[in-house]
């Protein structure tokens, strides 16, 4: 039975019906994943929640250790994520409180974060035209629309450095390049996701108009906070719809993203970076 993982805050846990089985702390390869790991049962459907900036908010989101979350996910099993995430709006039509379901990525982050498990000793490329598992993204909506919630599909995400709000010269930047979307975590999740060979799709609740609206303040904490609040109860919604949805047993080419990407001659991989990888390496390289 393939397990269903959820990234966002520690309020998803409280789905009505799912049943708390067990928490876990993992120690990664890669160190430590942002707080322990809820496991829990929504009506035989497996579920794994992980609060990315941990349960009281205090990773920002440059030094979150997303190897770290991603690995833990495949330790455990997941094999479909679905990551929460507030944003901000660049388009009129994407209000605040809609939920976006985007297909597409833009990195304009400072390559701070650790964005790969490929880094030393072992080169692999993946494909990633299409970042967003699109069977997924659909199963996501359509739990967005049956439960009457306002939602769109497709669209682009620009996944900024942040911790800091963009400036106006930078929002209004990213809309002449017809950017959809702005937040600051999902793009990395997407890139690790994949390498991992695990469905990754993202569900973006719009907390705000980001700074270029005329008539709109700009972003503040205080309404972010107050529009994620009032987010919570649809987030919870849709994610319990589209977890009772998702057909286990559909196969995809996420499952299959490290096939041919390996490039590094198995000869010249170390032993002791195929036990770092083994966990995603695995069944192409012993």
């Amino acid at each position: 039975m393939a397990k269903i993982g959820v990234f966002g805050g520690s309020g998803l846990y409280n789905i009505e019906g799912i049943k708390i089985k067990e928490k876990k702390r993992l120690e990664t390869p890669f160190g430590e994943p942002s707080d322990e790991f809820v496991i829990g049962d929504l009506s035989g459907k497996e579920v794994v929640f992980l609060p990315r900036h941990d349960r009281y908010h205090t990773i920002s989101p440059t030094h979150i250790n997303y190897r770290a979350n991603v690995y833990g996910m495949k330790e455990l099993g997941v094999e479909k994520i679905i990551s929460v995430s507030a944003c901000g709006s660049l388009k009129k039509e994407l209000r605040p409180l809609d939920f976006v379901v985007p297909l597409q990525f833009v990195d304009r982050t400072s390559q701070a974060r650790k964005h790969t498990f490929f880094d030393k000793g072992i080169v692999a490329h993946i494909s990633f035209a299409h970042p967003i598992c699109e069977n997924l993204a659909k199963t996501v909506y359509e739990a967005a629309r049956t439960s009457r919630i306002a939602a769109h599909f497709g669209g682009t995400y620009i996944n900024m450095e942040g911790p800091q709000f963009s400036t106006l010269a930078e929002s209004n930047l990213y809309r002449s390049w017809g950017m959809d979307i702005i937040g600051m975590t999902n793009m990395i999740e997407a890139r690790l996701a994949r390498e991992a060979e695990i469905c990754y799709t993202t569900l973006a609740a719009v907390t705000d108009y980001d700074c270029w609206h005329e008539t709109e303040e700009s972003v503040t904490i205080d309404a972010i906070i107050e529009n994620l609040r009032k987010n919570v109860d649809n987030s919870k919604k849709i994610l319990k719809a589209a977890i009772l949805g998702i057909d286990a047993g559909k196969k995809c080419g996420c499952q299959e993203a490290l096939k041919y990407a390996v490039i590094t001659n198995p000869e010249a991989i170390s032993k002791e970076k195929k036990k770092k990888l083994g966990l995603i390496i695995g069944k192409y390289i012993k």
